[in-house]
């Protein structure tokens, strides 16, 4: 997207006008323009200059903010934000404000209170209405961008708000300078009745006072719209404007737009880190609330990554730059920001349309206003001024600004909590949700094995365990070997050294201590090196119950006890889930693993819905099923999960904090916790909630005040509206509309207290099987059909009735089942799966370390040597095949 600076737009109808004319350019296929930051964003073929010509012959000015792939300082997307529409609005109101208090002492004061005047303007009746006039015009000529904008659009038949202004001041200056001219006939005449008539005549203040007031609402306007950016600006400052960097042996303090991948920088206590980057040398404590906005320091050791705009808290650490300029965290959060900003929600077309018209529609009724009450026998003056009541009191702004000031605010809070929208579509859609799939791995839980009980035998404690444990475990790389080696540390127990080390694939580890052998594995390995009592199978049978991996240790033939490793979930992950239940939301658990671990980590969750068995090229059919039920939010990694992120209505990205750029995802999460989901959730249902209120009050002030100033009520409750207060109306609804969506500002996006609270009936977890059928359940949509808990709608597509029938057919294709040993652990049956797809060029296959076997769906029967050679090759041992 190229994004581009308007200039000249005052009201909704402009940025309407504006986009259709950019639409009509050959090669643009989507165009959007904000009022709010007077920006416009591009997409397509067309070059820069067809755009900008095609504004300027628009009426409008419009200019290039950067080509893509051009780098742009901080400073200067910084100071393309800063407010540069208030300071001159406030010289031109306070040099407004003073002519027209001396107007006012002319024309009211004089004329009603009987202030004193100079003794030279006693019964100089045509001298008082010439000061009136050159006050006037005075403020006309200091308002003059009302008049050459308002008259401009006009022109090019795309009235907008400053027109509706131009000719209400306009028409009250013109008829005032005819009754000037009426009353040099009358005093030439002697006519002195007429003359003090004509005095009454005089709109000269209204056309002053209309623009004055009007300039107070913009001016008013402007600064509650230079507070919706803060948090853009604030995301600016942020951004170090220099970096230390070592050239040739030597520090030297270069600009940052000096920085180059692969420099390397140096950061000492206290300062900014100015890139993204890798720690080469020294360690810290970073505080990454910038970012993320948790308050507690990282530490920060060589090889691991540190991201721009961090505060360096402790120590000397030496960097390589990984990321610069526009590719940085930082950079990269500005322009989801900033993008989001200038694109446009769904419910801004209505505000669009209804702009589209507005203008032309006021403008004749201010005209059928005049003619009407002059054909009930008002007098001209009388007349006018209900049509000019009709022009200045219609407020398209209000309208304009419905949408994209909440939107910009909200968006702002959630860059602030660490949720980034990357367009006002997915904000408002993201409130809509209905059903939320969360992957399992990484998501709900931490994504790193880590060790849950501890279960030492007889005459032995948890650290010499854990002792023997580690030394057997430190050689090995299997990722529940990780585990182990993990809480050794944080324990700081000593590492013993051993000998003659040996993996023994699909069984455990065996190595020499001294002169004794250690051994550790699965309950059928430690059963051939040592007794193992009923007592401790039933409790390890019990941990795999609960989705956990039982490690078995000996030291010899004594049995040293059990250690159970599992990939825990995250603190937060059952409270997340029971507020997106709270709001009335359906969650679902997609997971690749077996049915007994899925069950286990489900009920700890407590999702309504679990999936297992999914690969994950699977996910995404299953996200095309659920779409049928409502709403889907696809919350995952955001590069495994990809195409099921694409396929939702919004794709969540969480635990990418370094990797803001996933193109897969609607919004990107950065502090990488479940928790921040329903926040998420919560702040587009009250940004939505505020544009409703915003659009409620837009239409409502001009549904009453048009009728209003038209006069419709003299007749029955004699409510007469003088146009110098529908001047005054017409300024305040705009500052409203902004006020009000500064309210977002407020908003406290983890406080659950007012979510809506739906009755959970859910006794139990739904458990959907995809083991052996899910290749037909995801692809063919019969999801529905063969689980009726999952989805009770009934099928009456007839490609869904072909495709039942042939997953019948697909059951009576040989099934092939293998014994393995060797498999531990979720990651084993993935290894093992794998090995057989690619070699036999089959998808239904499906592996369970419980059970010991492989099973495989195959329209023939398979070479059964082959089967063997296959999975030794993947570290495992076949002891039987049995195929029907």
């Amino acid at each position: 997207m190229e994004q581009y600076n308007v200039t000249g737009m005052s009201c909704a109808a402009c940025s309407s006008r504006v986009e259709k004319a950019v639409s009509r350019v050959p090669g643009v296929t989507s165009c959007s323009v904000s009022l709010l930051t007077n920006s416009m964003g591009v997409e397509g073929t067309a070059g820069s200059g067809e755009i900008i010509k095609a504004v300027q012959d628009a009426g409008y000015g419009a200019s290039l903010k950067g080509a893509s792939g051009e780098q742009i300082s901080a400073s200067a997307a910084e100071e393309a934000l800063e407010d540069h529409e208030t300071p001159a609005l406030k010289r031109r109101l306070i040099a407004s404000v003073g002519f027209l208090l001396v107007l006012m002492y002319f024309s009211m004061g004089h004329m009603m209170w009987a202030w004193p005047l100079p003794a030279w303007f006693n019964d100089n009746h045509i001298a008082m209405g010439l000061v009136q006039l050159l006050l006037a015009g005075i403020i006309m000529v200091i308002n003059q961008k009302f008049f050459v904008s308002g008259f401009k659009s006009l022109w090019h038949r795309a009235p907008n708000m400053d027109t509706l202004v131009a000719l209400g001041s306009m028409a009250s200056f013109l008829w005032s300078v005819y009754v000037l001219f009426a009353m040099t006939r009358a005093q030439v005449d002697g006519d002195s009745a007429a003359v003090m008539n004509y005095m009454m005549e005089f709109y000269f203040e209204s056309a002053a006072m209309i623009l004055t007031l009007i300039t107070v609402g913009k001016m008013l306007e402007a600064r509650s719209k230079g507070k919706t950016t803060d948090a853009l600006k604030g995301l600016m400052k942020l951004a170090p404007k220099t970096a230390v960097v070592v050239r040739d042996g030597q520090e030297a303090t270069v600009p940052i737009e000096q920085v180059r991948k692969g420099d390397v920088f140096v950061v000492r206590p206290g300062e900014n880190i100015p890139v993204d980057g890798v720690v080469l040398e020294g360690n810290s404590a970073v505080n990454e609330a910038a970012l993320t906005g948790e308050s507690i320091p990282v530490d920060k050791n060589p090889g691991d990554a540190v991201s721009a705009a961090t505060v360096n808290q402790s120590g000397f650490i030496r960097c390589e730059a990984t990321r610069v300029g526009e590719d940085t965290t930082l950079s990269q959060i500005i322009k989801m920001v900033s993008d989001a900003a200038a694109t446009k929600a769904p419910i801004a077309k209505i505000a669009d349309r209804v702009s589209g018209v507005f203008v032309p529609a006021v403008i004749s009724i201010a005209v059928i206003t005049t003619i009407v009450w002059l054909l009930t026998g008002k007098e001209f003056g009388y007349a006018l001024a209900r049509g000019i009541s009709v022009l200045v009191i219609s407020c398209p702004c209000a309208l304009g600004l419905a949408t994209p000031v909440a939107i910009m605010v909200g968006n702002g809070m959630g860059a602030k909590n660490g949720i980034l929208f990357k367009t006002a579509v997915s904000l408002e859609e993201a409130g809509k949700i209905q059903i939320v799939a969360l992957d399992k791995t990484g998501t709900i839980t931490k994504g790193e094995p880590q060790v849950t009980d501890m279960v030492p035998a007889k005459g032995i404690s948890e650290e010499e365990l854990l002792g023997y444990a580690y030394a057997l475990e430190k050689k090995s790389e299997h990722p529940l070997a990780k585990a182990i080696i993990a809480r050794a540390e944080e324990k700081k127990i000593v590492l013993q050294k051993v000998s003659d080390f040996q993996a023994l694939p699909g069984n455990g580890l065996r190595a020499a201590l001294n002169s004794d052998v250690l051994t550790g594995g699965n309950m059928k390995f430690i059963s051939n090196e040592t007794s193992v009592s009923p007592e401790l199978m039933k409790q390890a049978e019990k941990l795999a119950g609960e989705g956990k991996t039982p490690l078995l240790f000996a030291k010899g033939r004594k049995l040293l006890g059990m250690i159970a490793v599992a990939d825990v979930i995250k603190e937060d992950s059952p409270q997340a889930i029971k507020e997106l239940q709270n709001m009335g939301i359906r969650v679902v658990m997609l997971t690749g693993d077996n049915e007994r671990t899925a069950k286990a980590i489900g009920a700890q969750a407590g999702v309504d819905d679990v999936i297992a068995g999914v690969l994950p090229d699977g996910k995404e059919s299953v996200i095309r099923s659920l779409k049928e039920q409502g709403k889907v939010a696809m919350v995952g990694d955001g590069i495994n999960d990809a195409p099921a992120l694409t396929r939702a209505d919004i794709g969540i990205a969480i635990g990418a904090g370094t990797d803001v750029a996933i193109d897969a995802a609607d919004v990107v999460l950065m502090k990488s916790r479940l928790s921040d989901v329903p926040a998420a959730i919560r702040l587009s249902r009250a940004t939505l909630r505020n544009i409703h209120e915003n659009l409620f009050w837009a239409f409502f002030y001009n549904v009453i005040g048009i009728p209003l100033a038209a006069g419709v009520w003299i007749p029955i409750f004699e409510w007469t509206l003088n146009p110098m207060f529908g001047a005054a109306a017409m300024s305040l609804s705009s500052f409203c509309v902004v006020t009000n969506a500064l309210r977002l500002n407020l908003f406290k996006v983890h406080d659950a207290s007012r979510d809506k609270k739906i009755k959970q009936n859910v006794e139990e977890i739904h458990y959907i099987s995809a083991n052996a059928e899910m290749k037909n359940v995801t692809e063919n949509k019969s999801l529905k059909a063969e689980n009726p808990d999952f989805c009770n709608s009934e099928i009456h597509d007839p490609k869904d009735q072909e495709n039942i029938k042939e997953n019948k057919e697909n059951k009576e294709m040989t099934t092939i089942t293998v014994n393995v040993t060797g498999m531990m652990c979720g990651h084993c049956e993935a290894h093992v799966t794998k090995a057989v797809k690619e070699a036999f060029g089959v998808e239904d296959v499906v592996s369970s370390h419980e059970k010991g076997t492989t099973v495989i769906h195959a329209p023939e029967k398979l070479d059964e040597d082959k089967i063997r050679e296959v999975i030794k090759e993947a570290g495992y041992e076949v002891t039987g095949i049995t195929q029907e």
